[in-house]
């Protein structure tokens, strides 16, 4: 079914795309993406389960990766039905109501991760910059304050987005590069002029992802800095241990949200296959990393789990 011109809003609908090319195989495919989900949502609620079940858990760094756990579950349940729907059972129609509403979660849960990953390199920033101060700075009521904060400011700046986009009518052509929807795609297929919402696009993602990255460089800069002050070789490859598995986190989130985001602005049709697998590696691959290098990296977490599940 197609969206034909002066479609009225409600009765249109866009086409999911599943990786082009290879829909003869498309069934084989989708037990690799069953398997990240699975993992995805094993690992985040392992790391949820032991947070909350372990008193001496309840520190500010786990609490943070508490918060990351959660959004990555977000992120994970809010693309698996149309990911799995594509790939298992070629159901590729989306309403326009439920694409705007799965846009809504996908890009708010992504900024909060993205502010979340921020107040961990603070944290970081203050466990070794200013150590003697970090239980006094950083208490549990001024985490949870910290946390209410980031998810108001992401649902606040993405709120709009879905009212932006239905204004429009969609008479162009419906089919979506990616097996879910995301704005900046989106609104391409409007037969209007999307100045406005290119513009506030442009504004979120600044005011979001470029600024927390920014201040997350510049806590490693400090670090980094703090660091290579102290005299202690082996104190200063402890102090830089404890940052491992966030700049990985880190590094992996900010290269292909950056990518995503010049690839739907300035690619071409040669970088089409490079958009749609890139936006796989965004919305799959951190949540699935995530736990299992904090899992790995953490020695109190590592321990909790294992004694967890072997007594």
């Amino acid at each position: 079914m197609s969206v034909v011109n002066d479609t009225k809003f409600d009765s249109a609908v866009f086409l999911l795309t599943g990786i082009p090319g290879q829909e003869d195989i498309h069934l084989w495919i989708s037990v690799s993406f069953c398997l990240v989900y699975v993992i995805s949502i094993v690992g985040n609620s392992v790391i949820l389960f032991i947070i909350k079940t372990d008193p001496s858990l309840h520190e500010p760094m786990y609490i943070l990766l508490s918060m990351l756990a959660v959004t990555d579950l977000g992120l994970s349940i809010s693309t698996m039905p149309t990911i799995l729907g594509v790939l298992l059972f070629n159901s590729r129609e989306i309403g326009l109501n439920v694409c705007f509403g799965q846009l809504f979660f996908i890009h708010s849960l992504s900024k909060i991760e993205s502010s979340v990953l921020l107040l961990m390199a603070f944290d970081r920033f203050i466990a070794i910059c200013n150590p003697l101060r970090y239980a006094s700075i950083l208490t549990l009521p001024r985490i949870a304050k910290m946390g209410l904060v980031v998810v108001l400011r992401s649902v606040a700046l993405i709120f709009p987005l879905p009212f932006l986009l239905k204004r429009f009518r969609y008479c162009r052509a419906n089919v979506l590069s990616h097996s879910y929807c995301l704005y900046p795609e989106v609104m391409t297929m409007a037969c209007s002029d999307i100045t406005v919402n290119s513009i506030y696009g442009l504004c979120v993602k600044v005011l979001t992802v470029g600024l927390d990255s920014f201040l997350i460089f510049l806590s490693y800069v400090m670090i980094l800095k703090t660091v290579l002050s102290i005299a202690s070789h082996a104190e200063c490859l402890r102090a830089l241990n404890t940052c491992v598995s966030h700049l990985c986190a880190v590094l992996l989130f900010y290269i292909s949200d950056i990518g995503l985001a010049v690839t739907h602005r300035f690619g071409n049709s040669s970088s089409h296959l490079f958009q749609i697998h890139l936006g796989y590696v965004y919305l799959l691959v951190p949540p699935m990393i995530n736990p299992i290098v904090y899992s790995v990296k953490c020695k109190h977490l590592r321990v909790r789990i294992i004694r967890a599940f072997v007594k």
